[in-house]
């Protein structure tokens, strides 16, 4: 039996999250393709007949923290050199190379081996992935590396093999029917959270935080399984909240249809959601409202 801690990190937006999700064979991170989208850090779980590898995706490591929820965020992922029997290094190959990464000062303390993951090979030419890796393996402790398209799920199935090679014996750390750490509430309210970001422009869904005010398994009067959430959105100012709810409410009306839809799909039930809009000055910059939020 083999089992051990894999740890996903890398800057904003380079696909993290959506190699979790082909790794583990679950929709376990949301995902858009807006920076920052992620901004916990969630475990993954895979279970097999001889091994368990806890998979955590983590935020984009943010170079220069506006707020204190960037920092929370980075430390998220600084936290992950502590726990690790494996590390992935995800890298976007379109992206350019930047000789200040932050990434490198949380390498720097790192004992486990690190795979060199270089994420969207198909949009590249071979001799991208080469160049790429021999610049990283100059800057940075790299065990070897790969090119895979997480999208595609191209070299996933290959990169698992390689992650299993590393990993220590030992005894399974969660049930092998256990998929992850988190309750239902918090991928309800990560889920509403998406639909947010994919919804609206600019710096509303950077200044919107969802919370699960309550969340209970009922049933219809037909005796049908019925998921009741009511969940809150907390923004920063009130013209942000005249903008989530829109004229006459037309856009948390179609945001709650997506979320709830969405949910059903998650739930593998009815849902009954109710939204609302609640402005909570600054929170990214409080220190209450992050701790009541998850971040600290």
């Amino acid at each position: 039996m083999k089992s051990g801690f894999v740890n996903i990190i890398g800057r904003p937006n380079a696909g993290k999250s959506t190699l979790m999700n082909a790794l583990v064979g679950e929709r376990m991170s949301i995902i858009t393709h807006k920076p920052q989208t992620t901004r916990h850090r969630i475990m993954g779980i895979l279970s097999g007949p001889e091994f368990q590898i806890v998979f955590s995706d983590t935020p984009g490591y943010v170079k220069k923290p506006s707020y204190k929820m960037h920092e929370a965020m980075n430390r998220f992922v600084e936290g992950t050199v502590e726990d690790a029997d494996v590390m992935l290094l995800v890298h976007d190959v379109t992206e350019e190379l930047e000789d200040d990464n932050p990434v490198f000062q949380v390498l720097k303390d790192c004992t486990a081996p690190v795979i060199l993951v270089l994420n969207k090979k198909d949009l590249v030419q071979p001799q991208r992935i080469e160049d790429v890796a021999g610049w990283w393996r100059k800057r940075a402790k790299i065990t070897e590396y790969t090119g895979i398209s997480a999208l595609k799920g191209e070299g996933t199935a290959e990169l698992r093999e390689r992650v299993l090679s590393y990993l220590p014996e030992g005894p399974a750390y969660y049930p092998e029917d256990q998929l992850t750490d988190r309750p239902e509430r918090f991928f309800a309210a990560e889920i509403i959270r998406e639909k947010i970001f994919v919804l609206y422009d600019d710096e509303i869904p950077y200044s919107c935080e969802v919370g699960i005010e309550s969340f209970q398994e009922t049933k219809t009067k037909d005796g049908v399984p019925l998921a009741r959430i009511f969940a809150n959105i907390y923004v920063m100012r009130e013209s942000q909240k005249a903008i989530v709810l829109g004229k006459q409410g037309l856009a948390i009306k179609k945001l709650g249809t997506y979320a709830r839809k969405a949910l059903e799909d998650f739930l593998q039930t009815r849902v009954y959601l109710e939204l609302t809009v609640k402005v909570r000055d600054n929170w990214r910059d409080d220190d209450r409202s992050l701790q009541r939020m998850g971040y600290q």
